[in-house]
């Protein structure tokens, strides 16, 4: 019988197995890849452009092309268009990014077909008729107006503009003069130009009958590559920057830095390092100002890695009167990273929580295909992210004290506050 009152061995595991996604060109050129699992019924057609913010030749280009190329073609109007898509029981998603933008149709098997061949029509003829622009321009001036009135969001601008710069497309925001300055032609131009290069990753339950749809009716798209765009890069601005804010009692914090790429060998360290300060509930940023100090409610330190740049940032907010305590106590938190070797059990911890972490975010087809997306717009290794997962198994004491010294010096980073 089982003994309910002692728990269940441990059992530690370091695998990460994908599924093997099958690679096919299509006619067009479109390069295609299926990543069949999973027992429901269910779809995802996803089509990934270079046509991110990186690419813009007007600021705004890419947000507002990716967001009305479904708003109308020449003999369908929006509701005509959303009428279908909830007819079929399909969904579109649509995310514009600083790289790239995804597309990606959601639906079940048996009316993929018809909500397929809707999603072919509204990218290759697209009509971005004026009364659309006009009113998703007045939902992003809304939403604009009620950010700006947001401490956190004033900060995470502020963070990025410092760090890359605000003529750099990862240090920009958009501000209502870039959105008024953006216009029809704007948008066909950005559209016509970036939304002809395809990535295609299809996964679900990929039937044969499917498999052939989606080829047939994707292979006649227009596709042609788009070569890289790139940009050079100016020197940090301001180290140190605060903004008041009048009648906030409450202040936003934002410490971050430039930080290198998912191919540099010292990446998976700097991925270990940063969970231990600030990557999850149990980090040491938690338990100093949250737990001990009850500065905040919460606070963290993430990586932000995109195609030509990435950042390292720490957040919170807090109450006005312990701003600078907060801003003592991180770097006391920097520092001991630096000067004080870490624990057995707390690297074994946060080594298995982050393992364990990634480990969990594969429980669906969807989720690999995510995955695998990421390797593929990357230009990453096959076995990417099981190579990750041993080498942070296999960090060591001195090579986290050596990660510290060279990445997270307190000195190091640019600090704003917002409130």
């Amino acid at each position: 019988m089982l003994d309910r009152t002692l728990a269940p061995p441990f059992n530690k595991s370091t695998a990460f197995n994908l599924l093997l996604p099958e690679r096919q060109t299509l006619q067009n050129g479109v390069e295609a890849f299926f990543v069949s699992g999973g027992n429901q019924e269910v779809i995802r057609v996803e089509l990934v452009f270079p046509a991110g913010r990186w690419f813009e030749r007007k600021w705004g280009a890419a947000y507002f092309a990716a967001n009305l190329h479904s708003k109308g073609t020449s003999t369908k109007t929006s509701f005509e268009i959303a009428q279908a898509f909830d007819h079929y029981g399909a969904h579109l998603e649509i995310s514009p990014g600083l790289d790239v933008v995804s597309i990606s149709l959601f639906s079940l098997n048996k009316n993929l077909q018809p909500a397929l061949s809707l999603l072919s029509e509204l990218i290759s003829d697209s009509a971005f008729p004026e009364k659309e622009i006009e009113q998703i321009k007045s939902i992003y001036l809304q939403n604009l107006k009620v950010n700006n009135e947001k401490t956190s969001f004033q900060a995470s601008k502020l963070i990025r503009k410092n760090l890359f710069g605000e003529l750099y497309p990862y240090g920009k925001e958009l501000e209502e003069s870039d959105v008024a300055a953006l216009s029809r032609d704007h948008l066909i131009d950005h559209f016509n130009t970036f939304f002809k290069d395809i990535t295609l990753f299809v996964s679900g339950k990929i039937t044969a009958e499917n498999k052939q749809n989606i080829i047939q009716t994707l292979s006649v798209l227009p596709c042609s590559k788009q070569l890289d765009k790139m940009i050079s890069l100016s020197d940090p601005g301001k180290t140190s920057q605060r903004v008041e804010k009048e009648g906030s009692i409450q202040s936003s914090i934002r410490m971050g830095k430039r930080i290198i790429d998912r191919k540099h060998p010292d990446y998976a360290h700097i991925l270990l390092l940063n969970h231990i300060l600030g990557g999850y509930f149990g980090s040491r940023l938690m338990k100093n100002i949250r737990e001990e100090k009850g500065l905040t409610y919460g606070i963290y330190s993430s990586l932000n890695i995109l195609k030509h740049n990435g950042f390292l940032v720490i957040g919170a907010d807090v109450n006005k009167e312990n701003l600078d305590l907060t801003f003592d106590e991180i770097r006391k938190e920097l520092k001991r990273l630096r000067t004080e070797k870490i624990n057995q059990e707390e690297l074994d911890t946060a080594r298995n929580h982050f393992i364990g972490s990634l480990q969990s975010e594969i429980t669906t087809p969807f989720a690999h295909s995510d995955k695998i997306k990421n390797i593929v717009m990357f230009h990453l290794p096959d076995q990417y992210y099981q190579n990750l997962i041993h080498k942070i198994d296999g960090a060591s004491f001195a090579d986290l004290l050596r990660i510290a010294n060279d990445y997270f010096s307190e000195d190091s980073f640019t600090e704003v506050a917002v409130g």
